[in-house]
């Protein structure tokens, strides 16, 4: 893909003239805007997580028109006329490169993004000059191979074979001359390669059509613009490769180490061996009969004093109609005489404890941070999250909005609900609730993560938490946020009707990462 720094080198080179007309600037076929950036990089840019910057063409175009002046002199001419100039670190770079003496620079910036030329119409004059030198056909030729190809179609055909005439080749020649006539034709076969008679006597008259076909392909070719190389299609304005694969490199080099714990899994209680023996007898025992109550002794109730004799067993119906009750064994009659069956889990003198599962919370949780100077805190996020609407915290407290510990946000996707619980305060939440943590919104200092697990170590908690940074688009990006996997997300101070857009990006954004790191929570 062309870029103006390259055609402005280029025409240099070739000593062809550049042309600047109004806020345009004609470097041979392509026109550019006349303060279209370059991808030179203006020295000190892009260091230390700055913004690179770089030389517009009417910048290095003012340069090169006035390298007769001496630096001082060049700066104040250029102010009076408002033009941005070149520094005294890159001056003799520059020119050294646009003059040919050079052929690259450490200041060009291959990644960086380039705009696309206007391509140059044909005034009418240079068409017909053009047009004159192409090879044109005349109307003669044309009716001339019409002409030919209506007299070919038209020549009388060979005389027409019928049956009486067909005579069997055996009885024309022997055997012996058919092989050889065959072993003849196959190989002049393979060595004769094969002209069609249209070729010999229209050949001249074909290939010009081909060449005028090719000249006009080749017009129509010189007029298209490339929108993509294999190099360009690899650039992305808003990711950088090292920020998300040294994090990586990071993250695992530290797991290798040592360094970083295991992720803390809530506690699960495995179910205690059965011998073999038990295990069989367990089940190969007689299902239960609520009609067969008699065969269950007081060694088969597991401990809970149940007496399968001492209700209506062994009486007859009338009895049990006029209500006698028969008399109960003496040995069943006190609960107090019955021994306590020792388990494994009791002890003398206590009640066995009864292991309960409890129900683990499948509800995602997005951690906000507690700083009054962020975008998003405990007064708006309900707005944020679940409206996608943004008002400032200034804004909801005038509304006389309340701040509470934790708030529980509806998400509505494909018809359903799904709620999302929102916290600013992470030092409560146990083991178990840090695996429900998918998102966390980042502040820029690092004291933020103090007392988080990971060691507090904001690389290792964004390779497993999905890290957002809220700011407004005019606002320079922190240093800390700039280094890290973090995606950020931008909104206008005034415009209102592109925070949906904003927002929606965030949840588009977790919930790929919540399909792809958690899919066992709700979302």
């Amino acid at each position: 893909m062309a870029d103006p720094l390259s055609l402005l080198r280029q025409c240099i080179v070739s000593g062809k003239g550049i042309i600047k007309k109004d806020k345009k600037i004609i470097t041979g076929d392509f026109e550019w805007p006349k303060n279209v950036r370059t991808n030179y990089m203006i020295y000190g840019s892009g260091k230390d997580g700055a913004a690179k910057e770089y030389y517009t063409l009417e910048c290095l175009l003012y340069l090169l028109r006035n390298v007769h002046l001496s630096h001082p002199n060049y700066i104040r001419q250029a102010a009076t006329e408002n033009i941005p100039i070149v520094t005294r670190p890159d001056r003799k770079d520059v020119l050294a490169y646009l003059t040919g003496e050079t052929t690259t620079s450490a200041s060009i910036d291959k990644s960086a993004p380039l705009e696309i030329p206007t391509q140059l119409k044909q005034t009418a004059n240079e068409t017909t000059e053009s047009g004159s030198k192409k090879s044109r056909f005349e109307d003669i030729q044309f009716q001339k191979v019409k002409e030919t190809l209506a007299a070919r179609l038209d020549a009388p055909r060979e005389t027409s074979v019928t049956i009486n005439n067909i005579k069997s080749l055996s009885e024309a020649m022997s055997i012996e001359k058919i092989a050889e006539i065959k072993a003849k034709r196959l190989s002049k076969k393979r060595t004769t390669i094969i002209k069609g008679h249209d070729d010999i006597e229209m050949g001249s008259e074909v290939r010009a059509m081909l060449d005028y076909d090719v000249d006009i392909t080749k017009d129509i070719v010189s007029r298209e613009r490339q929108w993509r190389t294999r190099t360009t299609i690899l650039q992305s304005n808003g990711m950088q490769f090292a920020k998300g694969i040294f994090a990586i490199l990071n993250s695992v080099k530290a797991r290798e180490e040592g360094k970083v714990a295991r992720p803390m899994m809530p506690p699960t209680t495995t179910p205690k061996a059965v011998p073999p023996m038990e295990r069989y007898n367990r089940y190969n025992q007689p299902s239960y009969n609520r009609y067969d109550q008699e065969r269950l002794g007081k060694d088969e109730t597991d401990g809970f004093q149940i007496n399968p004799l001492g209700t209506y067993s062994g009486m007859s119906l009338k009895s049990v109609s006029d209500g006698t009750m028969a008399k109960k064994p003496s040995a069943l009659s006190s609960p107090s005489t019955m021994p306590m069956p020792m388990t494994p889990l009791s002890t003398p003198g206590k009640c066995p404890i009864i292991a309960q599962n409890k129900r683990v919370s499948k509800t995602p949780i997005i951690i906000i941070p507690a700083g009054s100077t962020s975008l998003i805190t405990m007064f708006n996020a309900k707005d944020m999250l679940q409206d996608l609407r943004f008002f400032s915290t200034d804004e909801k407290k005038a509304q006389g909005g309340k701040r509470d510990n934790e708030i529980l946000i509806h998400r509505q996707r494909n018809g359903v609900s799904v709620p999302y619980r929102v916290i600013e305060n992470p030092q409560k939440l146990t083991p178990a609730d840090w695996e429900r943590v998918v998102a966390v919104f980042v502040m820029g200092p690092a004291w933020q993560f103090k007392g988080w697990p990971w060691d507090g170590n904001p690389v290792e908690i964004f390779a497993k938490i999905c890290a957002f940074h809220l700011k407004y688009d005019e606002m320079k990006l922190d240093a800390n946020v700039g280094k890290w996997a973090v995606t950020v997300i931008q909104l206008s101070k005034i415009k209102r009707h592109l925070d949906r857009a904003a927002l929606m990006a965030f949840w588009e954004k977790l919930d790929v990462y919540i399909a792809k790191n958690k899919p066992f929570l709700r979302y």
